[in-house]
């Protein structure tokens, strides 16, 4: 199996991926290369052989979407629960049923690394938030969108522990069944989290933001698998999608609506023709497409529209008033961090101002030097 990514899908470009990729190709139920066979000859049997197992008219989980592309190339989009147990058996089934040249998950390059833990220690993680998490989490995001990534892994852990099950099981689930699929290319199909972050902090008002971390700091409803299993329903989720964007309508428009359209460009870029054997020669492709049920409307609608994603690319800078209101937070926080310090004890204090992006704060509320007359 060849898996890489195309230049135009935000191909991950850390060793962390590769490795996990040249994991997955040793993971193959392909039978062993006859003897005397030439390399030209082996790779027309592979393809032969994936042409054998593709169903032509596969009996597909209802929650499969299937969307045609200009040239014929087919796109069989998973639409799937996060936390889910049948949520991973529609993607093996998928990938097993339709054989496809390209599997694409809406993961970017800055959450590769959940494809290759195990599901034992990806549960540990993901209930654990530690400083070194948040110290990652600011480093990456800088310090506002940092601290709402963290304040969303804390709504990710409340729900692991809730469920004891690990998040992204559905895209290890269609990484391992890649693997054994003959030529089957994985891509990242994602925006990256840093910019998403970003544009949704850069879109909130300040009481927004204030309202946004007070609900998610004192997240505490039960949540069932059963309550789980009904975000595959498209109606439900359709409708929760819609009182979210009464409440925040700028987060749905930067987490929802603009990955809508990133997901669209990359499986779109995906679903192009592929050259087949011997000769070349070209054919449509067949794509897998596994994204969370609240992309799969949006990406519907976005199907044959013409799109340009360098405008959900950028981050405007912050306004004068932006950079006043960001200075006063900065201190606020400061004021907080010193009552921590002071609760916590001398060490863990001295173990939290120690911290790059804590010193980071501390050197930005200096007063600058007076300059001489």
């Amino acid at each position: 199996m060849n898996q890489d990514s195309e230049d135009e899908l935000e191909a991950p470009s850390d060793d962390a991926c590769e490795d996990a990729c040249e994991d997955a190709s040793e993971d193959s139920s392909l039978p062993p290369r006859p003897p005397g066979l030439s390399d030209s000859e082996a790779v027309e049997l592979l393809w032969q052989i994936r042409a054998q197992r593709r169903q032509s008219s596969p009996e597909l989980p209802e929650t499969v979407t299937r969307l045609t592309a200009d040239d014929g190339s087919l796109l069989y989009l998973v639409g799937t629960a996060h936390f889910s147990d049948s949520s991973k058996k529609d993607v093996a089934t998928t990938i097993r049923a339709v054989q496809p040249d390209v599997v694409v998950v809406e993961l970017c390059q800055y959450r590769v690394s959940m494809l290759k833990m195990d599901e034992k220690t990806l549960l540990k993680e993901a209930k654990e938030i530690n400083l070194d998490k948040v110290q990652q989490a600011i480093k990456q995001n800088g310090v506002m969108s940092g601290l709402m990534q963290i304040l969303l892994l804390k709504v990710s852990a409340h729900i692991t522990e809730q469920l004891g099950m690990a998040p992204g099981g559905e895209f290890r689930e269609a990484f391992k069944e890649a693997g054994r699929v003959p030529f089957c290319k994985f891509h990242l199909g994602d925006r990256p989290i840093p910019v998403t972050f970003k544009r949704a902090i850069a879109a909130l008002s300040l009481w927004q933001k204030a309202r946004l971390a007070w609900g998610l700091c004192f997240l505490s409803d039960p949540i069932s698998k059963e309550d789980v299993e009904k975000c595959k329903q498209k109606d439900l989720l359709e409708q929760t999608m819609l009182e979210m964007i009464g409440e925040f309508p700028a987060l749905h428009q930067t987490i929802v609506a603009e990955r809508d359209i990133y997901l669209t460009h990359t499986l779109r870029q995906a679903a192009r023709c592929v050259e087949a054997p011997p000769n070349a020669q070209k054919v449509p492709a067949v794509v897998v497409g596994v994204v969370g049920m609240g992309h799969v409307p949006g990406i519907e609608r976005n199907w044959d529209k013409e799109l340009n994603i360098q405008d959900i690319m950028s981050v405007a800078p912050p306004s004068r008033l932006g950079m006043m209101l960001r200075t006063v937070l900065k201190a606020g926080m400061m004021g907080m961090l010193g009552y921590a310090c002071y609760r916590a004890g001398g060490g863990v204090g001295r173990a939290l101002l120690s911290l790059p992006p804590v010193q980071s704060l501390l050197e930005n509320l200096r007063p600058l030097p007076q300059t001489a007359a």
